[in-house]
C-alpha cells in the first residue's frame, strides 16, 4: 500500500472576482520509505500541495491518501487526529515553543499521544541531535542550528510515517544547513519514514530520489536522484 498518494489535486482560491489557480492536477504516489523533493520558483505552489498532502487545507478538486485514509471528506479535528497519529512537521523557521525548553518542545507529541516513559524517549532523541547538554536551554538561549535540531529531535518523536520538511535549511547557514541535512537523513533512514521536502535548493532536492518540478502550479518535470 502505498503511504502517500496525490491523484489530480488542484487548489483555487477567489482573487478580485476571479479564481486564482495555485495548483492544478497533479499526482503522484510515494511507498514506506521514499524520499521526495518538491521543487519549483516562489509561488509555484510547492508550500500549497505540502499543506494538502499533510491535511493543512482542503483541496478544491482531487484526492489525497494519507497511510491509507483519505482526507478529502475530513474535518478539521479528524484531520488533526490523522496528523498527530502519522505525520511529523520540520519547518523553516523552526516553530519551536519559546516557553518551552527543549526538552519540553521534544516531549510535547509524546504528551499528547500519552507515550510512556515520554522524558527518557525525548531525552534520548535529543542526544541523538547532539542536544542532551541543552535540553533545558530555550529556544531563545540556542542558535538557529540548535533550534532546527530540537524541531528534528521533536518530528521524529512520534516515529511517524511521512515526514513534511518546509525549506528545514532555508534560515541556516551552508554548514550548519549540512550538518542539520545529514541528521535528517540519518534520522529518516533509521526510522524508516517517508520524507517529503519542499526546498529552493536543488542540491538538497538532488539528495532524494524523485524530484517533482512545479511551475505556475503545474507539474514540469520528474525526475529521479
Amino acid at each position: 500500500m502505498s503511504i502517500l498518494r496525490v491523484d489530480n489535486l488542484t487548489k483555487t482560491y477567489p482573487s478580485a472576482g476571479h479564481e486564482l489557480t495555485v495548483l492544478h492536477a497533479v499526482s503522484f504516489e510515494l511507498q514506506a520509505g521514499d524520499t521526495f523533493a518538491i521543487v519549483g520558483p516562489s509561488g509555484s505552489g510547492k508550500t500549497t500541495l505540502l499543506g494538502l498532502c499533510a491535511g493543512l487545507d482542503r483541496a478544491t478538486a482531487g484526492s489525497v491518501w494519507l497511510n491509507g485514509i483519505q482526507l478529502d471528506h475530513l474535518s478539521e479535528d479528524q484531520r488533526a487526529a490523522v496528523r498527530n497519529q502519522h505525520v511529523g512537521f520540520i519547518f523553516q523557521n523552526f516553530q519551536l515553543l519559546p516557553t518551552l525548553t527543549a526538552l519540553e518542545n521534544v516531549l510535547v507529541p509524546l504528551e499528547l499521544r500519552g507515550q510512556r516513559g515520554a522524558a527518557q524517549t525525548a531525552l534520548a532523541l535529543l542526544d541523538r541531535v547532539g542536544l542532551a547538554a541543552r535540553a533545558h536551554h530555550y529556544p531563545a538561549q540556542l542558535s538557529g542550528g540548535e533550534q532546527q535540531r530540537v524541531s528534528l529531535a521533536r518530528a521524529f518523536a512520534n516515529r511517524p510515517a511521512l515526514l513534511f520538511a518546509d525549506e528545514p535549511t532555508g534560515n541556516l547557514d551552508p554548514d550548519t544547513s549540512e550538518r542539520v541535512v545529514d541528521l535528517l537523513f540519518e534520522l529518516n533512514r533509521e526510522a524508516g519514514t517517508t520524507l517529503v521536502l519542499v526546498t529552493h535548493d536543488l542540491e538538497l532536492a538532488a539528495k532524494t530520489q524523485r524530484t517533482l518540478r512545479l511551475r505556475g502550479g503545474k507539474v514540469v518535470e520528474e525526475v529521479l536522484g
